[in-house]
């Protein structure tokens, strides 16, 4: 995505549409660990922590990434970064429509 929207709208579009999709995969990232770290019946109550508290950090984090970029990248194209974020976003959730109803098989 970055490559295409940097040979359609330039340099400034590229790299702003990179930064949009990393700042979306390394906060997933970062949920993906802290949201995962425990399974089974007995370990229910920390499974529904640790999921809170991934899916708040992976906030904080996705906000904190977004003020670092428009604080320290100039030229920023902001159009270019939030469609990268969403481009990131939306592929992991439609990953989930291509998925068939039975993982297993």
């Amino acid at each position: 995505m970055a490559i295409v929207c940097g040979l359609l709208f330039g340099l400034v579009a590229g790299y702003s549409g990179l930064l949009g999709g990393l700042i979306a995969l390394s906060a997933n990232v970062y949920f993906a660990f802290k949201a995962f770290r425990y399974f089974g019946a007995r370990s229910a109550k920390a499974i529904v922590q640790s999921l809170w508290a991934g899916e708040m950090g992976k906030q904080i984090l996705a906000a904190a990434l977004f003020a670092l970029v428009f604080v320290g990248v100039k030229p920023l194209q902001p159009a270019a970064l939030f469609v990268g974020y969403l481009l990131v976003l939306g592929a992991g959730a439609s990953a989930l429509l291509l998925m068939k109803n039975n993982p297993k098989h």
